[in-house]
Protein backbone atom coordinates (compact mmCIF):
# COMPACT_ATOMS: atom_id res chain seq x y z
CA UNK A 1 0.00 0.00 0.00
CA UNK A 2 0.93 3.41 -0.56
CA UNK A 3 1.75 5.46 2.66
CA UNK A 4 0.19 8.67 2.64
CA UNK A 5 2.86 11.45 4.33
CA UNK A 6 2.17 15.22 4.19
CA UNK A 7 2.76 16.34 7.68
CA UNK A 8 6.02 18.15 6.80
CA UNK A 9 4.59 20.04 3.58
CA UNK A 10 5.22 23.52 3.30
CA UNK A 11 3.11 25.77 1.70
CA UNK A 12 0.23 23.46 1.05
CA UNK A 13 -0.68 23.07 4.57
CA UNK A 14 -4.05 24.67 4.26
CA UNK A 15 -5.31 21.23 2.63
CA UNK A 16 -4.66 19.48 6.22
CA UNK A 17 -7.72 21.02 7.53
CA UNK A 18 -9.88 19.35 4.83
CA UNK A 19 -12.02 16.49 7.01
CA UNK A 20 -11.14 14.35 4.01
CA UNK A 21 -7.68 14.50 4.28
CA UNK A 22 -7.85 14.06 8.05
CA UNK A 23 -9.55 11.17 7.39
CA UNK A 24 -7.52 10.22 5.25
CA UNK A 25 -4.31 10.66 6.68
CA UNK A 26 -5.80 8.62 9.89
CA UNK A 27 -7.01 5.46 7.97
CA UNK A 28 -3.21 5.54 6.15
CA UNK A 29 -1.85 5.32 9.84
CA UNK A 30 -3.76 2.17 10.96
CA UNK A 31 -3.96 0.47 7.39
CA UNK A 32 -5.56 -2.38 9.14
CA UNK A 33 -8.43 -0.62 10.60
CA UNK A 34 -11.13 -0.86 8.05
CA UNK A 35 -13.89 0.69 10.30
CA UNK A 36 -11.64 4.30 9.65
CA UNK A 37 -10.79 3.42 6.05
CA UNK A 38 -14.80 2.47 4.88
CA UNK A 39 -15.84 6.02 6.62
CA UNK A 40 -13.24 7.78 4.33
CA UNK A 41 -14.35 6.03 1.57
CA UNK A 42 -18.13 6.49 2.61
CA UNK A 43 -17.78 10.47 2.77
CA UNK A 44 -15.47 10.46 -0.59
CA UNK A 45 -18.37 8.72 -2.49
CA UNK A 46 -21.01 11.33 -1.09
CA UNK A 47 -18.55 14.31 -1.83
CA UNK A 48 -17.76 12.86 -5.28
CA UNK A 49 -21.76 12.65 -6.29
CA UNK A 50 -22.42 16.02 -4.25
CA UNK A 51 -19.61 17.29 -7.10
CA UNK A 52 -20.22 14.81 -9.49
CA UNK A 53 -16.70 13.79 -9.78
CA UNK A 54 -15.52 10.82 -11.69
CA UNK A 55 -12.52 8.20 -11.94
CA UNK A 56 -10.16 8.66 -9.60
CA UNK A 57 -11.56 9.97 -6.90
CA UNK A 58 -8.43 10.32 -4.30
CA UNK A 59 -6.43 11.94 -7.18
CA UNK A 60 -9.95 13.84 -8.13
CA UNK A 61 -10.03 15.02 -3.98
CA UNK A 62 -6.33 16.76 -4.27
CA UNK A 63 -7.31 18.08 -7.81
CA UNK A 64 -10.14 19.96 -6.19
CA UNK A 65 -8.24 21.35 -3.23
CA UNK A 66 -5.01 22.29 -4.89
CA UNK A 67 -7.60 24.17 -7.23
CA UNK A 68 -10.41 25.51 -5.27
CA UNK A 69 -8.59 25.62 -1.65
CA UNK A 70 -5.57 26.76 -3.29
CA UNK A 71 -2.22 27.49 -1.29
CA UNK A 72 0.28 29.83 -0.99
CA UNK A 73 1.89 29.62 -4.56
CA UNK A 74 -1.55 30.09 -6.08
CA UNK A 75 -2.17 32.97 -3.82
CA UNK A 76 1.32 34.49 -4.43
CA UNK A 77 0.69 33.25 -8.18
CA UNK A 78 -2.64 35.76 -8.32
CA UNK A 79 -1.47 38.22 -6.82
CA UNK A 80 1.60 38.87 -9.06
CA UNK A 81 -0.62 37.73 -12.58
CA UNK A 82 1.22 34.44 -12.76
CA UNK A 83 5.16 34.86 -11.38
CA UNK A 84 6.46 33.43 -7.98
CA UNK A 85 9.85 33.81 -6.70
CA UNK A 86 12.36 31.34 -6.64
CA UNK A 87 12.24 30.41 -3.21
CA UNK A 88 8.55 29.89 -3.20
CA UNK A 89 8.82 27.83 -5.99
CA UNK A 90 11.23 25.64 -4.47
CA UNK A 91 9.01 25.03 -1.49
CA UNK A 92 5.76 24.31 -3.84
CA UNK A 93 7.73 21.50 -5.53
CA UNK A 94 9.19 20.51 -1.82
CA UNK A 95 5.21 19.53 -1.29
CA UNK A 96 4.39 18.26 -4.80
CA UNK A 97 6.75 15.71 -4.11
CA UNK A 98 4.91 14.59 -0.99
CA UNK A 99 0.87 14.87 -3.55
CA UNK A 100 2.33 12.93 -6.18
CA UNK A 101 1.92 9.65 -4.84
CA UNK A 102 -2.18 10.32 -4.09
CA UNK A 103 -2.17 12.16 -7.47
CA UNK A 104 -0.87 9.53 -9.58
CA UNK A 105 -1.26 6.01 -8.11
CA UNK A 106 -5.02 3.86 -7.86
CA UNK A 107 -7.46 5.01 -5.16
CA UNK A 108 -6.84 1.81 -4.06
CA UNK A 109 -3.77 0.97 -3.51
CA UNK A 110 -3.78 3.82 -1.24
CA UNK A 111 -7.00 2.70 0.64
CA UNK A 112 -7.86 -0.77 -0.20
CA UNK A 113 -11.34 0.01 -1.56
CA UNK A 114 -11.80 -0.45 -5.59
CA UNK A 115 -14.49 1.57 -5.80
CA UNK A 116 -12.98 4.61 -5.44
CA UNK A 117 -10.20 3.96 -8.78
CA UNK A 118 -12.82 4.70 -11.30
CA UNK A 119 -15.88 5.73 -10.05
CA UNK A 120 -19.02 6.86 -12.05
CA UNK A 121 -21.12 9.66 -10.34
CA UNK A 122 -24.83 10.07 -10.67
CA UNK A 123 -24.82 13.08 -12.57
CA UNK A 124 -21.75 13.81 -14.01
CA UNK A 125 -19.85 17.38 -14.03
CA UNK A 126 -16.71 18.70 -15.35
CA UNK A 127 -15.18 22.14 -14.87
CA UNK A 128 -13.61 23.62 -17.35
CA UNK A 129 -10.99 24.65 -15.38
CA UNK A 130 -10.53 21.17 -14.12
CA UNK A 131 -10.32 19.81 -17.47
CA UNK A 132 -7.81 22.18 -18.16
CA UNK A 133 -5.69 21.18 -15.46
CA UNK A 134 -5.84 17.81 -16.16
CA UNK A 135 -4.89 17.98 -19.97
CA UNK A 136 -1.70 20.01 -18.44
CA UNK A 137 -0.73 17.20 -16.23
CA UNK A 138 -0.67 14.85 -18.93
CA UNK A 139 2.99 13.52 -19.20
CA UNK A 140 4.11 14.94 -16.82
CA UNK A 141 6.24 12.87 -14.04
CA UNK A 142 8.45 15.00 -12.19
CA UNK A 143 7.75 17.39 -8.79
CA UNK A 144 9.32 19.87 -11.27
CA UNK A 145 6.84 19.37 -13.82
CA UNK A 146 3.64 18.80 -11.98
CA UNK A 147 4.43 22.19 -10.03
CA UNK A 148 4.92 23.91 -13.33
CA UNK A 149 1.40 22.60 -14.53
CA UNK A 150 -0.24 24.39 -11.44
CA UNK A 151 1.21 27.45 -11.79
CA UNK A 152 0.35 27.04 -15.89
CA UNK A 153 -3.04 26.69 -13.78
CA UNK A 154 -3.00 29.01 -11.36
CA UNK A 155 -1.70 31.81 -14.07
CA UNK A 156 -4.47 31.16 -16.03
CA UNK A 157 -7.93 30.61 -14.14
CA UNK A 158 -6.40 31.56 -10.78
CA UNK A 159 -8.15 29.38 -7.62
CA UNK A 160 -11.14 28.68 -5.89
CA UNK A 161 -14.36 29.55 -7.24
CA UNK A 162 -12.45 32.52 -9.41
CA UNK A 163 -11.21 29.84 -10.72
CA UNK A 164 -14.56 27.30 -11.48
CA UNK A 165 -16.92 29.72 -12.34
CA UNK A 166 -18.04 32.26 -15.35
CA UNK A 167 -19.91 34.67 -13.31
CA UNK A 168 -20.41 35.30 -9.39
CA UNK A 169 -22.82 37.42 -7.29
CA UNK A 170 -22.39 39.50 -4.15
CA UNK A 171 -22.64 37.55 -0.51
CA UNK A 172 -23.89 40.41 1.09
CA UNK A 173 -24.33 38.67 4.17
CA UNK A 174 -20.45 37.13 4.54
CA UNK A 175 -19.28 39.98 2.47
CA UNK A 176 -17.78 37.47 -0.43
CA UNK A 177 -18.50 36.95 -4.00
CA UNK A 178 -20.56 34.10 -4.68
CA UNK A 179 -20.27 31.70 -7.87
CA UNK A 180 -22.94 31.08 -9.87
CA UNK A 181 -22.91 27.18 -10.60
CA UNK A 182 -25.54 27.32 -12.91
CA UNK A 183 -25.11 29.93 -15.05
CA UNK A 184 -27.32 29.73 -18.23
CA UNK A 185 -25.43 31.94 -21.03
CA UNK A 186 -26.08 31.74 -24.86
CA UNK A 187 -23.32 32.02 -27.53
CA UNK A 188 -22.99 34.79 -29.50
CA UNK A 189 -23.70 32.87 -32.41
CA UNK A 190 -27.56 32.42 -31.01
CA UNK A 191 -27.85 36.31 -30.74
CA UNK A 192 -29.26 36.61 -34.25
CA UNK A 193 -29.06 40.67 -35.71
CA UNK A 194 -27.87 43.18 -34.08
CA UNK A 195 -24.35 42.40 -35.72
CA UNK A 196 -23.35 46.32 -35.08
CA UNK A 197 -23.93 46.30 -31.26
CA UNK A 198 -22.15 42.96 -30.93
CA UNK A 199 -19.22 43.90 -32.41
CA UNK A 200 -19.29 47.22 -30.36
CA UNK A 201 -19.80 45.16 -27.10
CA UNK A 202 -17.28 42.37 -27.86
CA UNK A 203 -14.62 45.37 -29.07
CA UNK A 204 -14.83 46.97 -25.94
CA UNK A 205 -14.49 43.89 -23.92
CA UNK A 206 -11.64 42.78 -25.96
CA UNK A 207 -10.16 45.55 -25.57
CA UNK A 208 -10.42 45.48 -21.39
CA UNK A 209 -9.54 42.09 -21.48
CA UNK A 210 -5.74 42.85 -23.42
CA UNK A 211 -5.92 45.60 -21.01
CA UNK A 212 -6.30 48.52 -23.41
CA UNK A 213 -8.02 51.69 -22.54
CA UNK A 214 -12.10 50.47 -22.92
CA UNK A 215 -15.11 52.10 -21.46
CA UNK A 216 -17.84 51.37 -19.24
CA UNK A 217 -21.17 50.46 -21.11
CA UNK A 218 -24.85 50.84 -20.75
CA UNK A 219 -26.95 49.02 -23.36
CA UNK A 220 -30.48 50.80 -23.61
CA UNK A 221 -33.19 50.66 -25.83
CA UNK A 222 -36.31 47.81 -26.22
CA UNK A 223 -37.34 45.23 -23.93
CA UNK A 224 -36.70 41.74 -25.17
CA UNK A 225 -33.86 42.58 -27.79
CA UNK A 226 -30.79 40.81 -26.28
CA UNK A 227 -29.00 43.32 -24.61
CA UNK A 228 -28.88 41.12 -21.00
CA UNK A 229 -28.07 38.05 -23.50
CA UNK A 230 -25.07 39.97 -25.36
CA UNK A 231 -23.56 40.61 -21.41
CA UNK A 232 -23.79 37.29 -20.21
CA UNK A 233 -22.56 35.69 -23.57
CA UNK A 234 -19.46 37.76 -22.59
CA UNK A 235 -18.74 35.72 -19.74
CA UNK A 236 -18.85 32.41 -21.65
CA UNK A 237 -17.26 33.13 -24.26
CA UNK A 238 -13.94 34.74 -22.51
CA UNK A 239 -13.54 33.19 -19.56
CA UNK A 240 -10.98 31.11 -20.65
CA UNK A 241 -8.98 34.99 -21.22
CA UNK A 242 -9.87 35.62 -17.43
CA UNK A 243 -12.80 37.39 -17.72
CA UNK A 244 -15.45 36.76 -15.09
CA UNK A 245 -19.14 38.38 -14.83
CA UNK A 246 -20.04 39.64 -11.26
CA UNK A 247 -23.82 40.25 -11.65
CA UNK A 248 -25.39 42.95 -8.59
CA UNK A 249 -28.65 44.02 -7.71
CA UNK A 250 -29.91 47.74 -7.36
CA UNK A 251 -29.91 47.53 -3.69
CA UNK A 252 -26.41 46.44 -3.34
CA UNK A 253 -25.12 49.71 -4.60
CA UNK A 254 -24.01 50.72 -1.23
CA UNK A 255 -21.31 47.85 -1.29
CA UNK A 256 -19.80 49.05 -3.77
CA UNK A 257 -16.49 50.44 -2.32
CA UNK A 258 -16.59 46.79 -0.71
CA UNK A 259 -16.64 44.94 -3.45
CA UNK A 260 -14.13 47.09 -5.79
CA UNK A 261 -11.59 46.29 -2.92
CA UNK A 262 -12.52 42.82 -2.71
CA UNK A 263 -11.97 42.50 -7.07
CA UNK A 264 -8.66 44.76 -6.75
CA UNK A 265 -7.02 41.63 -5.27
CA UNK A 266 -7.67 39.60 -8.10
CA UNK A 267 -4.92 41.45 -10.57
CA UNK A 268 -4.93 38.06 -13.07
CA UNK A 269 -8.60 38.96 -13.87
CA UNK A 270 -10.94 41.39 -15.47
CA UNK A 271 -14.31 41.99 -14.00
CA UNK A 272 -17.69 43.03 -15.44
CA UNK A 273 -20.25 44.04 -12.84
CA UNK A 274 -23.52 44.08 -14.64
CA UNK A 275 -26.82 45.92 -13.49
CA UNK A 276 -29.49 44.50 -15.62
CA UNK A 277 -32.73 46.79 -16.12
CA UNK A 278 -31.17 49.62 -14.21
CA UNK A 279 -33.38 52.80 -13.58
CA UNK A 280 -34.04 55.12 -10.51
CA UNK A 281 -36.45 57.28 -9.50
CA UNK A 282 -36.59 60.76 -8.62
CA UNK A 283 -36.55 59.69 -5.18
CA UNK A 284 -34.24 57.00 -5.62
CA UNK A 285 -29.98 58.91 -3.88
CA UNK A 286 -28.47 54.99 -4.62
CA UNK A 287 -27.29 56.15 -7.92
CA UNK A 288 -25.10 58.66 -6.58
CA UNK A 289 -23.05 55.68 -5.57
CA UNK A 290 -22.61 54.15 -8.68
CA UNK A 291 -21.48 57.71 -10.24
CA UNK A 292 -18.98 57.58 -7.71
CA UNK A 293 -17.66 54.14 -8.54
CA UNK A 294 -17.61 54.88 -12.28
CA UNK A 295 -15.47 58.02 -11.76
CA UNK A 296 -15.38 60.93 -9.79
CA UNK A 297 -15.34 59.02 -5.91
CA UNK A 298 -12.07 59.82 -3.51
CA UNK A 299 -11.01 55.97 -4.60
CA UNK A 300 -10.51 54.95 -8.01
CA UNK A 301 -12.12 52.38 -9.69
CA UNK A 302 -9.84 48.98 -10.14
CA UNK A 303 -8.15 48.95 -13.51
CA UNK A 304 -9.54 45.34 -14.10
CA UNK A 305 -12.97 46.24 -13.23
CA UNK A 306 -15.35 47.44 -15.93
CA UNK A 307 -19.30 48.08 -15.24
CA UNK A 308 -22.10 47.23 -17.84
CA UNK A 309 -25.76 48.40 -17.62
CA UNK A 310 -28.65 47.61 -19.20
CA UNK A 311 -31.77 49.87 -19.38
CA UNK A 312 -34.63 50.60 -20.96
CA UNK A 313 -34.63 53.71 -20.52
CA UNK A 314 -31.71 56.23 -22.06
CA UNK A 315 -31.93 58.91 -19.24
CA UNK A 316 -31.25 55.77 -15.91
CA UNK A 317 -33.18 58.77 -13.55
CA UNK A 318 -36.42 59.19 -14.64
CA UNK A 319 -37.23 62.51 -15.46
CA UNK A 320 -40.84 64.19 -14.97
CA UNK A 321 -41.87 67.14 -17.21
CA UNK A 322 -41.79 69.40 -13.85
CA UNK A 323 -37.72 69.29 -14.51
CA UNK A 324 -38.67 70.73 -18.40
CA UNK A 325 -40.88 73.73 -17.16
CA UNK A 326 -39.94 76.70 -14.91
CA UNK A 327 -41.58 76.99 -11.80
CA UNK A 328 -40.99 78.07 -8.44
CA UNK A 329 -40.56 74.19 -7.10
CA UNK A 330 -36.62 74.48 -8.55
CA UNK A 331 -35.01 77.40 -8.71
CA UNK A 332 -32.18 76.15 -10.97
CA UNK A 333 -33.54 73.96 -13.56
CA UNK A 334 -30.91 73.03 -15.71
CA UNK A 335 -28.79 71.93 -12.69
CA UNK A 336 -31.97 69.70 -12.08
CA UNK A 337 -32.03 68.68 -15.93
CA UNK A 338 -28.37 67.95 -16.05
CA UNK A 339 -28.48 65.63 -12.87
CA UNK A 340 -31.03 63.27 -14.47
CA UNK A 341 -28.34 62.90 -17.55
CA UNK A 342 -24.86 63.05 -15.99
CA UNK A 343 -25.31 58.94 -14.51
CA UNK A 344 -25.90 58.37 -18.31
CA UNK A 345 -23.17 60.36 -19.38
CA UNK A 346 -20.36 58.28 -17.27
CA UNK A 347 -20.60 55.52 -19.33
CA UNK A 348 -18.22 56.11 -22.09
CA UNK A 349 -20.03 53.48 -24.51
CA UNK A 350 -23.85 53.71 -25.07
CA UNK A 351 -25.37 50.79 -27.49
CA UNK A 352 -28.84 51.45 -28.55
CA UNK A 353 -31.04 48.18 -29.24
CA UNK A 354 -34.29 49.05 -31.34
CA UNK A 355 -36.84 46.38 -32.07
CA UNK A 356 -35.64 44.57 -34.93
CA UNK A 357 -37.26 44.30 -38.57
CA UNK A 358 -39.80 41.83 -39.44
CA UNK A 359 -37.32 40.09 -41.05
CA UNK A 360 -34.80 40.08 -38.51
CA UNK A 361 -37.88 38.61 -36.07
CA UNK A 362 -38.54 35.93 -38.33
CA UNK A 363 -35.07 34.98 -38.72
CA UNK A 364 -34.64 34.67 -35.20
CA UNK A 365 -37.47 32.24 -35.43
CA UNK A 366 -36.08 30.36 -38.09
CA UNK A 367 -32.94 29.88 -36.38
CA UNK A 368 -33.69 28.40 -33.09
CA UNK A 369 -36.34 26.55 -35.01
CA UNK A 370 -33.55 24.84 -37.09
CA UNK A 371 -31.42 23.88 -34.39
CA UNK A 372 -34.51 21.53 -32.95
CA UNK A 373 -34.29 20.17 -36.85
CA UNK A 374 -37.26 22.15 -38.38
CA UNK A 375 -37.76 24.63 -41.29
CA UNK A 376 -40.27 26.12 -42.29
CA UNK A 377 -41.11 28.12 -45.35
CA UNK A 378 -40.68 31.47 -45.19
CA UNK A 379 -44.15 32.38 -45.91
CA UNK A 380 -45.67 30.04 -43.17
CA UNK A 381 -43.19 31.51 -40.85
CA UNK A 382 -44.49 34.82 -41.88
CA UNK A 383 -47.90 33.71 -41.43
CA UNK A 384 -47.16 31.93 -37.79
CA UNK A 385 -44.44 35.04 -36.91
CA UNK A 386 -47.03 37.61 -37.32
CA UNK A 387 -49.97 35.73 -35.56
CA UNK A 388 -47.96 35.78 -32.70
CA UNK A 389 -46.37 39.10 -33.20
CA UNK A 390 -49.81 40.61 -32.84
CA UNK A 391 -51.57 38.48 -29.74
CA UNK A 392 -48.42 39.15 -27.73
CA UNK A 393 -45.95 42.05 -26.76
CA UNK A 394 -44.27 43.23 -30.27
CA UNK A 395 -41.46 42.01 -32.09
CA UNK A 396 -38.62 40.97 -29.63
CA UNK A 397 -35.85 38.18 -29.81
CA UNK A 398 -37.85 37.39 -26.35
CA UNK A 399 -41.18 37.29 -28.14
CA UNK A 400 -39.33 35.21 -30.71
CA UNK A 401 -38.14 32.01 -28.48
CA UNK A 402 -41.53 32.51 -26.86
CA UNK A 403 -43.11 31.51 -30.06
CA UNK A 404 -40.57 28.87 -30.40
CA UNK A 405 -40.58 27.25 -27.38
CA UNK A 406 -44.80 27.50 -27.64
CA UNK A 407 -44.52 25.84 -31.34
CA UNK A 408 -42.17 22.93 -30.59
CA UNK A 409 -44.76 22.46 -27.02
CA UNK A 410 -47.67 21.88 -29.63
CA UNK A 411 -46.12 19.96 -31.81
CA UNK A 412 -47.73 16.44 -32.12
Amino acid sequence: MVSVDLENMLVCRSILKDKLVQELMASGSEPDNLALSHAFAGHLVEKAENEGWSGNLIRALFLHLLSQEGCLAAKMAEASKGAIGDSLKKAFVHDIKKLMPLLFNRASSIVNISILDDYIPSIPYTLEATAFLEKQLEGCNTPETVADAFLVFYRKYGYGEIASHQAFSWDSKHQKLKGIRHFEAMDFADIIAYKRQKEQLINNTLAFINKKPANNVLLVGARGTGKSSGVKALAKAYYSQGLRLLQMQKTQLNELPKIMATLRQYASKRFIIFFDDLSFEESDSDYKYLKSAIEGGVESCPENVLIYATSNRRHLIRETWRDRVDGQDELFRNDSINETISLSDRFGLIITYLEPTQDEYLDIIDHFLSQEGIHLEREELRILGHQWNLEHSGRSGRSARQFVTHYLGQMK
